[in-house]
């Protein structure tokens, strides 16, 4: 008798996990591919598509290339067009070069959502969880609060083909030179920040070259990594102030040593999940109307002419909250 239910059992289970399998097969995979795999930021991206995906019974998953070579995601989006995913999230590197192959998906009938790339040819949508100009404001005063509006000055973006880390420096920069006459940019804008090794160095090499720096305006996760590890090793805590986004949990020491003296994020892990409820929304074939309630940007307003989704929620990152976000895995 209790080999026959133990069998019973073991059938309802198989069953229920083969309809569980079914549902996930039938709701269509969705692919997300980042800039770059293996740094913290986009590893709490990971984690809010997987956990989002689990929630709402979707194969979501993130391909993260092993450099941020545009080239790379191309690549990445070629093999998921292959494999036939419904939906293909893109964080990217390169606008123009995606453009291509982000349209070929669409032909194809795969639903394309972009984020931190605003009006992306070839997306569906893009969302944001801050805006360019309230993003980069942000960071200008804190830099000029910090350096006391007056002093050199150095801007890191992840490239010079990243549209919104350039909005974000241009919104700095314009400002910076508005409110702040007495504050000067060095050289122009440094593509390194997605790499903490090269942020580094170009930071070194800056210092070095300009006596009178006094601050780096780092855009992309790294820059600040970077460029803080750099001040710490010029024995110039205090001296020059490096702001920017990055993950809390990375630049901890950093902040808690002023070496990083502060900056503005969003959370990376609720960025993973709005991937995974937008993609939910546009698979079932529901349209992105004004006012509609969606979990992790909330009550939206879309920009419908540019396909943009765009929120602010900014996260302050200091000493008295770095603890509290690296805690969450950020």
């Amino acid at each position: 008798m209790i080999k026959k239910i133990l069998v019973a059992a073991l059938a309802t289970s198989l069953s229920l996990a083969g309809a569980a399998a079914a549902f996930a097969q039938d709701a269509g995979k969705v692919g997300v591919v980042v800039k770059i795999g293996g740094i913290p930021w986009f590893n709490a991206m990971e984690a809010g598509i997987k956990e989002r995906g689990q929630k709402l019974g979707i194969d979501a998953f993130m391909v993260g290339p092993t450099s941020a070579d545009p080239a790379l995601q191309v690549r990445a989006i070629e093999d998921l067009i292959a494999q036939g995913v419904k939906v293909i999230g893109v964080v990217p590197n390169d606008a123009k070069v995606l453009q291509p192959v982000l349209t070929k998906a669409k032909e194809k009938g795969i639903i394309v959502i972009t984020h931190e790339s605003p009006s992306q040819k070839g997306a569906d949508w893009d969302f944001e969880l801050a805006s360019s100009t309230g993003f980069g404001e942000a960071h200008g005063k804190l830099l000029a609060e910090k350096m006391g509006g007056k002093g050199e000055y150095a801007v890191f973006v992840g490239s010079l083909t990243v549209p919104l880390h350039n909005a974000w420096a241009d919104a700095a920069i314009a400002y910076i030179k508005k409110n702040h006459p007495d504050m000067t940019l060095v050289g122009e804008r440094y593509g390194v920040a997605e790499d903490v090794d090269k942020s580094r160095s170009t930071a070194l090499d800056l210092i070095s070259a300009h006596p009178d720096l006094k601050g780096f305006l780092a855009f992309g996760s790294q820059g600040p990594i970077g460029a803080g590890r750099a001040v710490e090793e010029r024995r110039k805590v205090g001296e020059i102030f490096v702001l920017g986004p990055f993950s809390p949990g990375q630049g901890q020491k950093l902040v808690k040593s002023d070496a990083i003296s502060g900056g503005f994020m969003w959370n990376p892990k609720q960025a993973g999940e709005v991937f995974v409820t937008l993609a939910d929304k546009l698979m079932k074939g529901e349209e992105v109307k004004d006012g509609d309630e969606i979990e992790g940007l909330g009550k939206v307003k879309p920009d419908f002419e540019n396909h943009n989704i765009i929120v602010d929620q900014l996260v302050p990152i200091n000493k008295d909250t770095v603890a509290d976000l690296a805690a969450m895995g950020l």
